[in-house]
């Protein structure tokens, strides 16, 4: 009997087709958020699954799935699934990194100055008709170049972010669960702080830190009021590291200049005190939408379940398993 597998969300048809030549695909026709109840009825019958952020997958969603042997999830953070809960299971679960990171960092960079100099809000002042002659005091922002960028969370797209701030001569600062080798240092010009001097410092604060309980709500209301009022806030990370109400009040209060979001904490959902300011620009989750990156994150995503099950090139080793180590030991 082949094996069966569950692609939860329509991704590219061609590339996931090549996951016909070894499984029984039961593939997902409409783009949506499925209910715990039904991920459990899609898994009960799997050996494995190709997921993304939409599907929470935890001890109750695999609890009837026996044959469950692989998790497949298209992107870099996997936040949605309870990785513990998988490993114990005996579970492998791999990630898409690598591919999406120029990319991202490119997206984090725009949002940034869009931010700063108030694109959005220039643009949707333009579209109402209220530019009706030019003045030399409209719409001021503040300067990337010569200022100081913080990055939360040096991985490597806040590498790539750093990378990007050589050409604008910024100065960098970035905290980091644990610091750089001072190679990497060196190439991305960059300085380690603690988060308090990173927070004061910053004149543009970019996240992109992996969410986790732990840093859950990391910047809330004690955290925006350590930074300059002039300063913009950046993030392409998860939703969940932002106090959402305590950013709006500070928006609104002109405690900070200005915020990018691409990530929410209830999305799809978005808060609706932010959406009533102009000084922060909101964008969809798309900092990886680039067509070339996401089919590629889709590609290596059947690579890891391929291999993941037993077949293919790399049959038992995927290229990027999040938890490979844990189920060794």
């Amino acid at each position: 009997m082949r094996s069966r597998v569950w692609v939860s969300q329509p991704l590219f048809a061609d590339i996931v087709g090549r996951l016909h030549e070894h499984f029984d695909v039961v593939a997902t026709e409409h783009v949506g958020k499925h209910s715990p109840q039904q991920i459990a009825a899609a898994l009960a019958d799997c050996d494995g699954a190709l997921v993304t952020l939409n599907d929470p997958i935890a001890a109750a969603e695999i609890a009837g799935a026996p044959r469950l042997r692989a998790i497949a999830n298209v992107g870099v953070g996997y936040n949605n699934l309870d990785v513990p809960a998988l490993t114990r299971a005996g579970i492998v679960v791999t990630n898409t990194p690598d591919v999406l990171t120029e990319t991202t960092a490119d997206f984090g960079f725009a949002l940034m100055m869009a931010a700063a100099r108030r694109i959005t809000e220039a643009e949707r002042w333009l579209r109402e008709g209220q530019w009706r002659q030019w003045s030399f005091e409209t719409l001021l922002g503040g300067d990337l170049h010569g200022s100081t960028l913080a990055i939360l969370g040096m991985g490597r797209i806040g590498q790539g972010i750093a990378r990007r701030a050589a050409g604008f001569d910024m100065r960098v600062l970035y905290h980091n669960r644990s610091r750089l080798p001072e190679t990497v240092e060196r190439e991305c010009r960059a300085q380690y702080v603690d988060l308090d001097m990173l927070l004061a410092q910053a004149d543009h604060l970019v996240l992109v830190l992996p969410y986790s309980p732990q840093a859950h709500h990391l910047i809330d209301a004690a955290a925006l009021a350590k930074m300059k009022p002039t300063a913009t806030l950046t993030n392409i990370a998860r939703g969940g590291l932002v106090d959402e109400d305590a950013l709006a009040e500070a928006l609104a209060g002109a405690r900070l200049a200005a915020a990018g979001l691409d990530v929410y904490e209830g999305e799809p959902a978005v808060n609706p005190r932010l959406l009533a300011l102009r000084n922060v620009v909101l964008t969809p989750h798309i900092a990886s939408g680039s067509l070339a990156t996401r089919r590629a994150m889709v590609s290596l995503a059947v690579d890891n379940l391929i291999a993941a099950l037993g077949f293919g090139p790399d049959a038992g080793r995927p290229p990027t398993p999040v938890n490979a180590g844990q189920l060794k030991r």
